[in-house]
């Protein structure tokens, strides 16, 4: 039995879901521990192109049970039509929902976009699904628990006490805002949308027992980085919830998990969506963004593109307590021809180099040797070429963790194993 924990070096989409979905073969479980439909990992694989936003990375393992935990702030209808993508691609997922998540509701998406308007330009860069007013109410003992919808009486009733506190705020923030359903539609809604993974709902932690107990692997998966944690990272501009591994078992369902491996995976270079800090910022992106294809898988939205960042990683693996790298889209910077890695920064706070403050300081790069050829079809690191492997091995011994994956391609067997 082994529970392998995968995080995200930096500030998200690093490619996650590729390794989850390399690692999920092996796996008994692959587990969502944490946030909602707010950011996607695209998984590539014999049946296709995959973007999933709550869904596990595992789910394309017909024997891994699939798991939505308890730290997760699950959105309905988004849920219902990713199953049926993936059920129209052939896959019928064993589906496990916490009963103790809690719902991410249109309303908090209409909040959500609200507050970003008021904002301005001090918007934090929300991909605005709701996912901070849910993770909000949640604290504040308001939110609607998943597992209500199998007791309707209560479900109307506590989302009777959510309206009555919810809006008058919005109504007093907000003059445009306008709501008209009452507790019962909503209820009725939601008995609806939820009919077709109703009955996956339970306490996961049952199943996941059972699985240790067997000497199943558990596979858990946390969406975006260390950057955006919510604590950790670059505040204001993170998510909502703990993206770090340490969570992954209190956000799992297994709150005394001892993970054997955790697994931070980081970009061959550095990129980051939404409002922040990327110090190592390229300055020619587009050209770049399009060759790699950097947009996010929920909004669309472009990434901003920086050369690798080592001590942005290198905080990002101590914040995830990691023991292992995976390293993605090598083949990416095939032809690159100024290559180069931030090994420091300079400028005010440089002793004490924590996201938030960040702000003002200059990178300071050591310039590598490039390469020019295709390296996608490589399975042996010995036959990339010199460059790639000091690219590599120049990474790892800065970073002081081992870089045992290397990705070159999207697909399912464009892994190099060290």
């Amino acid at each position: 039995m082994s529970s392998i924990v995968v995080v995200g070096a930096n500030w998200g989409d690093e490619g996650k879901g590729r390794i989850v979905d390399y690692l999920a073969g092996e796996s008994a479980a692959s587990i969502r521990f944490q946030g909602g439909n707010n950011a996607g990992h695209t998984v590539v694989n014999d049946l296709g192109t995959f973007k999933l936003h709550q869904l596990p990375s595992g789910v394309f393992n017909p024997d891994c049970l699939v798991v939505l935990g308890p730290g997760m702030v699950i959105s309905p209808e988004p849920l219902t039509k990713e199953l049926a993508e993936v059920k129209a691609a052939g896959v019928t997922p064993k589906l496990a929902i916490s009963d103790r998540a809690t719902f991410c509701l249109p309303i908090h998406a209409l909040e959500d976009t609200l507050e970003e308007v008021r904002l301005g330009d001090g918007a934090y860069g929300s991909t605005r699904q709701g996912i901070a007013p849910a993770y909000g109410d949640r604290v504040m003992k308001k939110a609607i628990l998943v597992g209500w919808l199998k007791q309707p009486e209560v479900l109307v009733e506590r989302i009777q006490f959510f309206l009555d506190w919810k809006l008058p705020q919005l109504k007093a923030l907000y003059p445009s805002f306008e709501f008209s359903q009452t507790a019962q539609e909503m209820a009725d809604w939601l008995l609806e949308v939820s009919a077709p993974w109703r009955d996956a709902i339970c306490n996961v932690s049952e199943p996941l027992k059972a699985i240790q107990a067997q000497k199943g692997t558990l596979l858990f998966e946390a969406q975006l980085g260390a950057g955006r944690d919510l604590i950790y990272g670059e505040y204001p501009w993170v998510t909502s919830s703990h993206v770090s591994g340490a969570y992954a078992g209190i956000g799992g369902g297994l709150p005394a998990l001892r993970p054997e491996r955790v697994i931070a995976v980081a970009k061959a270079f550095s990129t980051s969506v939404g409002t922040g800090t990327l110090i190592t910022a390229m300055e020619n992106q587009e050209e770049f963004r399009k060759f790699a294809n950097e947009f996010g898988a929920t909004t669309g939205r472009p990434r901003d593109i920086g050369y690798f960042d080592a001590v942005a990683t290198k905080q990002g693996l101590e914040i995830q307590a990691a023991n292992e790298i995976a390293l993605t889209k090598l083949d990416c910077l095939s032809g690159m021809p100024d290559l180069k890695i931030c090994v420091a920064y300079e400028g005010a706070n440089t002793e004490n180099p924590i996201w938030p403050q960040t702000a003002g300081l200059k990178p300071v790069y050591e310039s590598m040797e490039a390469w020019s050829e295709d390296i996608s079809h490589i399975r042996k690191f010995e036959d990339l070429p010199k460059a790639a492997q000091h690219y590599v091995l120049r990474i790892e011994a800065l970073l002081g963790v081992p870089v045992p994956m290397v990705s070159v391609g999207p697909g399912r067997d464009q892994m190099i194993l060290r």
